[in-house]
C-alpha cells in the first residue's frame, strides 16, 4: 500500500483521468448515451472551450458529449477525481473497512461529501445481474445466517434476535466466493428462494442444525449439518470436511468491521455494507488479488450504476 500512495493519480487530475479511462474503456471508448463504440465516430474535444477529457459522439442520431465518468457513480460530482481514486484505493485495501470520518480527515473533504462518496463506491462494489449458480460441480456450499444492528421500532428482548437485522450468506468452498443478503426474517419463506436461485441442485450443502434448514434442502444432492449445541464444529466424511467454519470466519470479519470501524448502520443501508465486505472477500489476497488489482476491479464496477445527487422532485 505504501508504494500505491506514491501513485501520481492521487495528485494529478490528468493522470487520474487517464487511469480511469484505461479501466472504464479497456476495449475502446464507448458513448454512454447511445452505445456507439466505433472509434472513428468518436472525437476528442481539445479546444480551449472544452474541459479536459471530453469526447463527442459523431453518430447522427446522438451527437452528444461525454467523459469517462458519465453513466457512472462519479457523474456530476464536484469532488476531484484524485480524491475519488484515493478513497477507492483506501476502501479496497482496508480489510475491515475504513470509516467516513477517517477518509474525511485524510482527504480534506467534508464529512457529508465523504459519506456520500463512500456509499457510491459501495454501490459500485455490488454485483448485479444473473450470476452462475454455486456448487455446479457438486462442490460444497456453506449456508448460514447471522444478526447485526437493530431493527427500527422493534423492542429488544433478552435471548431473542427479532430486534436485529438478519443476514444470510452463501459461500462456495471451491471458488471461495461469498454472496450475502439482507433478509427481513431468517425463515424458510425468505431463505428458500435465495438458496434455490443461487445454488446448483448438484451442490453439497452444509449448515448448522437450525430448525429453518431441516426440511428446506431436500432437492439438493446432499445436505450435511454440524450440531453446535453438542460442540460439534467440523467432522470428516471421506475427503470432505463437513463444517460451516468458513462462512463463520467471514461473519467474524464482517462483524468486526461493522462494530469496530463503522459502529452503526441503518437497516436501509445494510445491503451496501454487505456488498462492500463481499467484494473484498471475493477479491482477496488469498485468491491472488492484490490491492492494486482489487482497486482496478472496483473501477470497472462504477459503470452503469448512476446515482443522482439530487432528488428527482
Amino acid at each position: 500500500m505504501t508504494d500505491l500512495l506514491k501513485n501520481p493519480i492521487f495528485l494529478d487530475e490528468t493522470k487520474a483521468r487517464d487511469w480511469l479511462e484505461a479501466r472504464v474503456w479497456a476495449n475502446g471508448r464507448v458513448c454512454p448515451h447511445c452505445g456507439n463504440a466505433d472509434q472513428d465516430k468518436i472525437t476528442k474535444l481539445d479546444g480551449d472551450a472544452h474541459r479536459p477529457g471530453v469526447y463527442q459522439c459523431n453518430e447522427p442520431a446522438c451527437r452528444k458529449q461525454f467523459t469517462a465518468t458519465v453513466g457512472t457513480v462519479f457523474e456530476s460530482s464536484k469532488i476531484p477525481l484524485t480524491k475519488w481514486l484515493a478513497a477507492l484505493f483506501l476502501m479496497t485495501a482496508s480489510k475491515k473497512g475504513i470509516s467516513a470520518h477517517q477518509v474525511h480527515r485524510m482527504l480534506g473533504i467534508s464529512y457529508k461529501s465523504t459519506w456520500f462518496l463512500m456509499h457510491r463506491l459501495r454501490e459500485a462494489m455490488r454485483v448485479g445481474g444473473l450470476l452462475p449458480p454455486m456448487g455446479e460441480d457438486g462442490g460444497a456450499v456453506e449456508v448460514d445466517e447471522t444478526y447485526i444492528g437493530r431493527v427500527k421500532g422493534v423492542k429488544m428482548k433478552r435471548g431473542g434476535s427479532r430486534h436485529k437485522n438478519a443476514v444470510l450468506s452463501l459461500l462456495d468452498r471451491e471458488t471461495g466466493q461469498v454472496r450475502s443478503f439482507h433478509v427481513s426474517n431468517a425463515n424458510a419463506a425468505e431463505i428458500a428462494p435465495i438458496v434455490n436461485a443461487n445454488i446448483s441442485k448438484e451442490a453439497r450443502l452444509m449448515t448448522d442444525t437450525a430448525p429453518v434448514y431441516k426440511k428446506m434442502f431436500t432437492e439438493f444432492a446432499r445436505h450435511d449439518t454440524v450440531d453446535h449445541s453438542k460442540d460439534e464444529y467440523a467432522r470428516r466424511d471421506g475427503e470432505t470436511i463437513i463444517t460451516t467454519n468458513t462462512i463463520e470466519t467471514y461473519f467474524s470479519v464482517f462483524k468486526r468491521g461493522m462494530k469496530g470501524t463503522y459502529q452503526h448502520c441503518s437497516e436501509k443501508h445494510l445491503h451496501r455494507y454487505l456488498a462492500e465486505f463481499d467484494f473484498r472477500h471475493n477479491n482477496r489476497t488469498a485468491l491472488g488479488v492484490n490491492d492494486a488489482a482489487r482497486a482496478e476491479q472496483l473501477a470497472k464496477g462504477i459503470v452503469g450504476k448512476r446515482l443522482t445527487y439530487r432528488r428527482p422532485d
